[in-house]
């Protein structure tokens, strides 16, 4: 070969070696330019041709208030425009994350925007739209091919979303969460049954469901939340490896098929606590979390011989309960749980309707003593001069050797004028239940307090008594 020829292979071979160097560059500037938040990636385009190209390929699209400054007040028009602004100005290439949050006036818009946005590829998309924009119906033309193949995450919010049978697989959806949707239960369960992936299923305030049925090719369900839906009659789930389930605001009729997988349940439905203690150590032996809720409760908790043997987190929630229940059965509770740390009980109540133990002729009563090696923290919240309650309360202190924080908070935990309330005044409260706060701090001074060990930290919460001077003190 000729000394021409190599000296022109040689000239070649560098500019395609700065050829390469140059991609490179611009392949790691543009990896920079998408982990910049939206507003600091929008400047750096604005001050760099280099960053352009970036821009207009943006991966991650947060769109809401925020995005002309957190303390800037915009025009809800002028809002929109800047927004239609960003996304026509975007390729469309490349987004992995769409948020559109909480943005007035965007009915005339949505439709070219998520046609800009939503495109193959796209991974989350999050649309969040204002309350008086509830009649717009996301359109299930939206999900192409490309975008049901590569979407994991869904959100939607204040909108309307009507699924056809038509619709192909989502293959990779492994979140959905829907607030405020308007959505039939038929036209749900048609979506969920096209999601085999899905990991996590969120619905709340989607008042036009009246039934919702798991389908069973959701194998992969982990964890389904439910609350606030108004019409709801009936959760039926099919899905054999749920393992948390959790139902708020809701008295429905449910049915969870296989549930040897769960491990935290949170429920609350009318003189649950019962049922709660003598169904669920048999249909739920793996339980690691258990809130429960209940109120107008008038059967007491038996003691049985079944035990919550994985049991560390248990959350009881009492409510208006019958002046004949006996606070101190709760103690099964504890006697079937030997691996428990944690326990909440919460009995606030504005009025106390149980025996008080002042005037109380009989002494506190005693059962026979089985120590308890986990429990570390017990708080109760709503501390009332029960006599039940104070029986409870000594028997955990003498039993629960493991016992290292105990709360007893006379008041309904709200907050005071000393954690920054606004007006600088604790909230008003009624006046029978600032009388009985204060007999509930009495019994604890008088009943309690002497029976703690030194080596368990006892904080008692109270009401402040500046925001409430005139409230009755006479047990205090």
């Amino acid at each position: 070969m000729s000394r021409s020829n190599l000296s022109g292979l040689h000239v070649l071979s560098r500019r395609r070696k700065r050829l390469v160097l140059t991609t490179q560059h611009k392949e790691i500037w543009h990896h920079i330019h998408s982990l910049l938040p939206l507003r600091d990636a929008a400047r750096a385009a604005c001050l760099s041709r280099a960053f352009l190209h970036s821009w207009r390929c943006h991966p991650i699209l947060t769109l809401n208030r925020c995005i002309h400054g957190s303390n800037a007040s915009v025009p809800r028009e002028n809002l929109s425009c800047i927004i239609d602004n960003i996304l026509r100005n975007h390729t469309g290439i490349g987004i992995k994350i769409f948020r559109l949050e909480s943005i007035f006036d965007a009915c005339n818009y949505l439709d070219n925007w998520l046609q800009i946005a939503v495109t193959p590829g796209i991974e989350e998309l999050t649309l969040k739209l204002c309350h008086g924009e509830m009649q717009y119906n996301v359109p299930c033309k939206l999900f192409s091919d490309g975008v049901q193949s590569s979407i994991r995450y869904l959100k939607l919010s204040l909108c309307a979303f009507h699924p056809k049978a038509e619709l192909g697989p989502l293959r990779n959806l492994t979140s959905l969460q829907l607030h405020s949707v308007r959505i039939s239960g038929d036209e749900l369960e048609c979506f969920l049954s096209k999601s085999p992936a899905l990991e996590q299923l969120h619905v709340s305030a989607c008042h036009e469901i009246m039934a919702l049925k798991i389908p069973c090719v959701l194998l992969q369900l982990h964890c389904l939340k439910v609350s606030d839906c108004r019409k709801l009659q009936v959760i039926e789930s099919k899905a054999r490896n749920l393992s948390s389930f959790i139902l708020m605001g809701a008295v429905v009729k449910v049915s969870l098929g296989e549930t040897l997988q769960m491990k935290n349940l949170c429920m609350s439905h009318p003189n649950l606590i019962c049922s709660a203690r003598a169904e669920l150590p048999s249909t739920m032996p793996n339980l690691e979390i258990l809130s429960i809720g209940s109120f107008d409760q008038r059967v007491n908790t038996p003691m049985l011989p079944t035990k919550f043997l994985f049991l560390k987190h248990l959350s009881i929630s009492l409510k208006f309960t019958s002046p004949s229940y006996d606070y101190f059965s709760l103690v099964s509770f504890l006697d079937a749980s030997p691996s428990l740390k944690t326990w909440l009980l919460d009995v606030a109540c504005p009025t106390m309707r149980h025996e008080s133990f002042f005037g109380s002729s009989s002494e506190l009563r005693q059962i026979s003593e089985q120590h308890h090696g986990c429990l570390d923290t017990m708080k109760i919240k709503g501390f009332h001069s029960a006599k039940s309650l104070i029986e409870l309360t000594c028997y955990i202190i003498k039993n629960a050797k493991s016992l290292g924080c105990l709360t007893l908070d006379t008041t309904f935990g709200e907050l005071k004028c000393d954690n920054g309330m606004i007006g600088g005044r604790c909230a008003e409260m009624p006046k029978d239940f600032l009388t009985e706060a204060g007999r509930g701090a009495a019994a604890i001074r008088s009943y309690i307090e002497d029976k703690v060990p030194p080596e368990v930290k006892l904080t008692v919460v109270e009401h402040c008594r500046r925001c409430h001077f005139d409230s009755p003190c006479e047990w205090i």
